[in-house]
């Protein structure tokens, strides 16, 4: 069974870049957002396995999103991303209830490893 993914990022590039390493792995990427709003409206709507999100971002930021999200699935598998130099928000997400994070530019065995340890 394939693994539901919900990718989240303001960035379209990006959403491409983590959809193409998820899918190569054999995972399934049920929905992307652009923001923390649709992640979490998203969220609710297909029930992902897990969540990859963005830190920064318009609307509602990674780190709102995430905590929305925790606030009514606990048990809900969110990896953060974010750029290089954002350490105290992804402290912060960690706190929050992120799994982990990876950093930007995405290297596929880091996204893999992150991913894989969020499900086990």
């Amino acid at each position: 069974m394939s693994h539901k993914v919900l990718i989240v990022d303001d960035a379209a590039f990006m959403r491409m870049m983590i959809k193409d390493i998820l899918t190569k792995n054999g995972f399934e990427v049920v929905g992307e957002a652009e923001n923390g709003a649709q992640a979490v409206e998203k969220y609710d709507e297909l029930s992902p396995d897990i969540v990859t999100m963005d830190i920064t971002m318009p609307e509602k930021d990674g780190i709102q999103a995430l905590k929305e999200i925790k606030g009514k699935d606990a048990n809900a598998n969110i990896i953060m991303c974010s750029a290089m130099g954002q350490q105290s928000m992804v402290i912060e997400a960690i706190q929050a209830g992120a799994k982990d994070f990876i950093v930007k530019p995405f290297q596929p065995e880091r996204v893999m490893e992150a991913i894989k340890k969020s499900l086990s």
